[in-house]
């Protein structure tokens, strides 16, 4: 099969929600589709909870969320579709905006109770200013919850979303009953049996037929017949290339837990949602349709199997064909490296692939060469840009809580600090450690990592600083930079990459040293470099 097709047949997207809206749920049903899984992984029948597939790290387990992204394949309807599952929650939130670096479109799935939260106006703000086409999956159809036509006007207003609804609900929570699919003009009836296999509901096209008032009731029906004859006057018709642009989202209703409007999900993406798209680097557009392979790290995990150190450079293929053992330029190293055994994943499951096209992920075993934001190339020097490091919100000082363990602690950092779980910051002065985070659970993983899968331990220690800023200098022989560095002295410190950082105590602080050195900028975003 030659390159177009290939790229023709790829889906790359991610899952993006507030921290418990079922976004995990959604990515096993998703699996359970595409013959990837036999049976969910959220409920066993003798009660006990099982892991979901896609959470691997063992704390993933014990705290029933996802804290890193996971990268799951599988096809359907002869299409390849690459997810990635993000954290939802806010402390992991620096994860899931780099791997939108990755993906070519977004679910976004909204819990019909809560509507929508203040973590996904971000996520999603963040997908508008890239223009990623959306598609909207409102979700826990099953349970008690806002009405469907508040629902969509509450997206729209908070996510500025302007929206198509392509199936909708009949009733809800008690009196849920289906799903009328606008999309495919079924109607799909629930029976809520077994939530672990896929149930095919019963198709009706025409809705006029008055057995649809024996089947779900003449009530139901007639609200059926109003609220379709509504959403056809108030929302614009479904356009492809609006959607693709990113200036129209799509709606779709269901209960991923009972697996209900997940397949009239699925068989709607897979219609209309972008194959592998061209992406910007520093020098030029680069085409996925391009014959040469060219790639880039948008994430770093050091120990998928914590009995062997290995440790995963995750790559996007954004154009040609990546091969097993074949020599591809690193290039900010400049040298050339080859991969026997390039990876592709199901979960925790990994498979030796031969060669991926554009849209796939390939996980790339490293020894250290890889920093997030790494290119590959056939020999082009160029970098695929914006995979952003951010200032963090939290700080503390890392301590040794065990000196017979110093080099597997300093080791088990500089791995973690990789992977772009937080930033570590050494200070000029003493040398101490500083770790600075987005959110202030990722000490607590940090900690329960370097424990159980470096054998070393840490406890930390309050420290008082606002922001970490970048430095940037008109000229480094200045006397107002010398200046600088004498009088700010006790604040300054070193990136793992060696930039200088201006760790300041307060917002008051930042804004007098700007003032008071106008030669020397201060950013609060680091672009990796």
């Amino acid at each position: 099969m030659d390159l177009l097709q290939e790229i023709e047949k790829r889906r790359t997207f991610g899952i993006i929600s507030h921290p418990d809206a079922g976004k995990t749920t959604l990515t096993e049903k998703l699996l359970l589709y595409g013959g990837a899984i036999q049976e969910a992984g959220a409920v066993k029948s003798n009660k006990i909870k099982k892991g979901a597939t896609s959470d691997f790290m063992e704390i993933e387990r014990q705290r029933g969320i996802s804290v890193a992204t996971s990268v799951l394949a599988f096809v359907y309807k002869d299409k390849k579709i690459n997810i990635l599952d993000t954290p939802g929650h806010k402390d992991f939130a620096e994860d899931t905006y780099r791997t939108l670096t990755a993906v070519d479109s977004v679910i976004v799935v909204i819990d019909v109770a809560k509507g929508v939260e203040a973590q996904t106006e971000k996520l999603v703000e963040v997908c508008r200013m890239r223009n990623i086409p959306m598609i909207v999956f409102i979700n826990k159809l099953d349970r008690e919850g806002k009405d469907a036509f508040d629902l969509l006007d509450e997206v729209e207003q908070k996510l500025g979303l302007k929206v198509v609804p392509l199936s909708f609900p009949i009733g809800m929570g008690y009196d849920f009953k289906g799903i009328y699919n606008i999309w495919g003009k079924k109607l799909n009836l629930f029976s809520g049996d077994t939530k672990q296999t896929v149930s095919e509901g019963i198709e009706f096209t025409d809705l006029d037929d008055p057995q649809l008032d024996e089947i779900i009731g003449e009530t139901a029906a007639d609200t059926l017949r109003e609220e379709l004859e509504l959403v056809r006057e108030v929302y614009p018709d479904f356009d492809k290339k609006a959607y693709l642009d990113g200036a129209l989202q799509p709606v779709f209703f269901g209960s991923a837990l009972n697996n209900f409007g997940v397949k009239e999900l699925l068989d709607c993406f897979i219609d209309i949602a972008p194959s592998p798209q061209p992406k910007m680097s520093s020098t030029r557009l680069v085409d996925s349709k391009e014959k040469k392979f060219t790639g880039f790290v948008f994430k770093i995990h050091a120990n998928m199997d914590p009995k062997h150190r290995d440790r995963l450079a995750f790559v996007k293929i954004v154009s040609g064909v990546f091969k097993r053992n074949t020599n591809y330029l690193h290039v900010k190293l400049g040298k050339k490296l080859k991969f026997s055994s390039p990876n592709a994943f199901f979960a925790e499951k990994k498979e030796i692939v031969e060669e991926s096209f554009p849209g796939d992920i390939v996980g790339l075993h490293d020894t250290g060469n890889f920093k997030i934001g790494d290119t590959l190339t056939e020999g082009e020097i160029l970098e695929f840009k914006g995979v952003p490091s951010f200032s963090p919100e939290h700080f503390r000082y890392v301590n040794n809580a065990d000196p017979m363990k110093s080099k597997q602690l300093a080791k088990g950092l500089d791995q973690l600090m990789d992977e772009g779980v937080a930033q570590l910051f050494t200070l000029d002065l003493n040398g101490r450690k500083v770790i600075g985070t987005v959110g202030a659970l990722q000490f607590e993983v940090i900690q329960y990592r370097l424990e159980h899968e470096y054998g070393a331990k840490c406890s930390y220690e309050n420290v008082n600083v606002h922001k970490a800023c970048w430095v940037e200098p008109e000229s480094e022989s200045s006397d107002e930079f010398k200046e600088f560095k004498r009088v700010k002295q006790r604040y300054l410190a070193k990136d793992k990459k060696g930039q200088l950082v201006f760790l300041a105590d307060s917002a008051f602080t930042v804004q007098m040293t700007q003032e008071k050195y106008p030669s020397v900028k201060l950013h609060f975003v680091s672009e990796y470099k």
